[in-house]
């Protein structure tokens, strides 16, 4: 008796911790793992000098390379008619897609936000790519992630980041101005992007 329920206690305690690490995973890297950086003016690293953008931070955390494909001023519609050439010349096995802050700034439509976002995540993984997706807020009355980037990541089980950003642009200490991180700032989102690449790792 006591045998058979030392057993189940084993059995459930094995169901329990697959409950709790039940979160999207990324495979752990190896010699022939290739990171990219993809997006607008926040990948470049505006605000920063040179070598300290957050792509840059996050190498040196990793101990390897992350190809920067940051263009200031880019809108989704123009980060989705990049990407397959960016792709192609890169060919890498993990994206981190940061983009949408221009398509909030210029009033564009939120549903075409979404779907080009989406139809870059459908390009990525169709490539047989990972992915980390990027939260970028919305300026108005408060800075907010909208709704889109987290029922994306749900829905196509992409390890998350979408806090970082709204803390950052809501930190005059962090700011180079009022849309992006200085030097400090981009090392935080560095290292948050670090936890979540991490975390998904484990």
């Amino acid at each position: 008796m006591l045998k058979k329920q030392f057993f189940i206690g084993l059995i459930l305690f094995g169901l329990l911790l697959n409950a709790c690490d039940s979160g999207p995973k990324l495979k752990p890297f190896d010699a022939s793992s290739v990171i990219l950086a993809f997006g607008d003016s926040l990948t470049h690293g505006n605000g920063a000098p040179a070598g300290q953008s957050y792509p840059d931070v996050l190498a040196a955390l990793l101990g390897r390379e992350v190809i920067k494909a940051g263009v200031p001023g880019e809108t989704t519609a123009g980060g989705l008619k990049r990407l397959p050439q960016v792709l192609d010349a890169h060919r890498p096995t993990l994206v981190i897609l940061c983009e949408g802050g221009n398509d909030f700034l210029r009033r564009q439509d939120g549903a075409q936000t979404a779907a080009n976002l989406r139809a870059m995540i459908e390009l990525i993984r169709s490539r047989g790519i990972e992915l980390v997706l990027v939260g970028v807020p919305k300026l108005g009355f408060g800075l907010s992630v909208p709704e889109f980037y987290p029922q994306l990541a749900k829905e196509y089980g992409l390890p998350y980041e979408g806090e970082i950003l709204v803390d950052l642009l809501g930190d005059n200490g962090m700011k180079s101005d009022a849309i992006h991180p200085n030097p400090n700032g981009y090392r935080r989102m560095a290292e948050a992007v670090r936890d979540v690449i991490a975390k998904a790792q484990k």
